[in-house]
C-alpha cells in the first residue's frame, strides 16, 4: 500500500467522513435490535364472560357490570415485522379506558410507538404507512416486543374516534403490525 496515501490530509478528512457517516448509519438503523428481545408481564384486566345474564322482569334494564368491560379488540397482523397478539380496549368502571395488547410477539425496533387510529387495517405492503394518513392518538413508547402491556388513555382521548392500533415505528414512519378493534357486543 502506498504510505503517501495516508500523509494527504484529503485522505484522512475521507476516513473522518465516513467514520462519521458509518457511526450515524448505526445509530439511524440500530440494527442490534433485530436481535434484542424486551418482554414485559403487566397484569391485564380480569373481564367477566360477556354471557347474557338473566333479568328479573322483561322489562327490566341490565345493570352496568361492576368491573371492567371490553369494547373493542382484535387480533394483531403482520406489516414490515412478523407481529402477533390480541389488542383490546377495556373501559373500566370508573369510565376510564385502556389499551390492553396480551400476547405480543414482534422484533424490536428504534422509536416503536403504541397508536390507536382512525384508519382501516390493511393486509401485506398496502397496510404499512397509512396510520399517519389521518387521526391519531400516541399511547407512548412500546414496552417491549414481547409480552403482555398495558397503556391508559387520556382523558382527552375518544376510544370511538379510532378503530385501530399499530406498533409504529415513528423514526421510519411504518408499521410493524396493527390489528382492527371491532366493538364487542354486551
Amino acid at each position: 500500500m502506498n504510505r503517501r496515501l495516508f500523509h494527504r490530509p484529503v485522505t484522512w478528512i475521507a476516513v473522518v467522513v465516513l467514520g462519521i457517516g458509518g457511526a450515524g448509519a448505526l445509530y439511524w438503523f440500530a440494527p442490534w435490535r433485530l436481535f434484542t428481545d424486551t418482554t414485559v408481564t403487566e397484569t391485564l384486566s380480569a373481564v367477566p364472560s360477556a354471557a347474557p345474564q338473566p333479568s328479573a322482569s322483561a322489562g327490566a334494564v341490565p345493570a352496568e357490570p361492576a368491573g371492567p368491560v371490553v369494547v373493542a379488540e382484535g387480533d394483531f397482523v403482520t406489516h414490515e415485522h412478523d407481529t402477533s397478539g390480541t389488542a383490546r380496549l377495556v373501559r373500566a368502571p370508573d369510565g376510564s379506558h385502556r389499551l390492553e395488547i396480551s400476547g405480543l410477539d414482534t422484533s424490536d425496533g428504534p422509536d416503536l410507538r403504541v397508536w390507536l387510529t382512525d384508519q382501516e387495517v390493511r393486509t401485506g405492503t398496502a397496510g404499512w404507512r397509512v396510520f399517519d394518513d389521518g387521526e391519531y392518538a400516541e399511547l407512548g413508547e412500546l414496552k417491549g416486543n414481547r409480552g403482555d402491556q398495558v397503556y391508559r388513555l387520556d382523558t382527552g382521548v375518544d376510544p370511538a374516534a379510532f378503530r385501530s392500533v399499530s406498533i409504529w415505528c415513528k423514526r421510519f414512519a411504518v408499521s410493524f403490525g396493527a390489528a382492527e378493534l371491532t366493538p364487542v357486543r354486551s
